[in-house]
């Protein structure tokens, strides 16, 4: 099992769903207390939300699942799956072709399989079935709560603040974009303990070239299975913000 924090305080992290991301995604997810999918915020075109990256013999290529978007307002958890096409076949398709000589390319396609067999209507809920496959295949026992689910108000970083004293956090993890729009006198009035996470991995044996890290976790299970456990976390530390 991958490591758990031993201490008593409650660490929190707060990302986006996303369509099977990177590594990065689960090391964070198993480096804290408790996740929470930040998914009742604004749904962003061209993002990480329904799309992302395998590796091929031509170079990357996108695994984008359709959406339908209506309004500017739209949020990640109103956003519902076009299934005007088969986008389904077509992702498991890429996969096994690509991955065909990848060692554990078979609990890849399970997986996929699994989450396309079941209905669902939302982007958000497709993610959150499938980042829970991955978790269980890592055996990451993280709590995942809904933002949706927790009493919060304002805006950016008063709204994250209220969110994170609703589920009791004493710190909070940011990934390293957070610096950028954060307020992190905020935090520390609030007596929330601010870090970044540090994203810093060794590489893996995969195909197709020179070694590419930013690509869907399914790269890495494919090519390492139940070996991905520890090639998962990070091998810095975070950052901590001084109060």
């Amino acid at each position: 099992m991958l490591r758990r924090p031993t201490h008593t305080q409650m660490k929190v992290g707060i990302i986006q769903s996303s369509y099977l991301p990177w590594r990065g995604y689960f090391d964070f997810i198993a480096s804290v207390d408790l996740f929470v999918v930040y998914d009742d915020v604004q749904f962003s075109k061209g993002a990480w939300r329904n799309r992302n990256r395998i590796k091929t013999p031509r170079g990357l290529q996108w695994l984008t699942v359709p959406v339908r978007h209506r309004s500017l307002s739209q949020l990640i958890c109103e956003t519902e799956i076009d299934n005007s096409r088969n986008w389904r076949r077509d992702h498991s398709q890429s996969v096994a072709i690509n991955y065909a000589r990848a060692p554990y390319v078979r609990d890849v396609l399970s997986m996929l399989g699994a989450a396309f067999d079941a209905p669902h209507t939302t982007i958000s809920g497709l993610n959150i079935a499938l980042m829970r496959s991955v978790c269980d295949y890592l055996a990451i026992r993280t709590p995942l709560r809904l933002s949706a689910e927790v009493p919060q108000h304002g805006a950016k970083t008063e709204r994250l603040v209220g969110l994170l004293r609703s589920v009791g956090a004493t710190s909070y993890v940011s990934g390293p974009t957070g610096r950028g729009y954060l307020d992190e006198a905020r935090f520390h009035r609030a007596g929330i303990r601010l870090e970044y996470k540090v994203y810093s991995y060794p590489e893996y044996p995969q195909r197709w070239g020179h070694f590419e890290g930013a690509v869907s976790v399914m790269d890495l299970l494919a090519n390492c299975g139940p070996q991905s456990r520890d090639l998962l976390l990070s091998q810095e530390p975070n950052q901590a913000v001084a109060a």
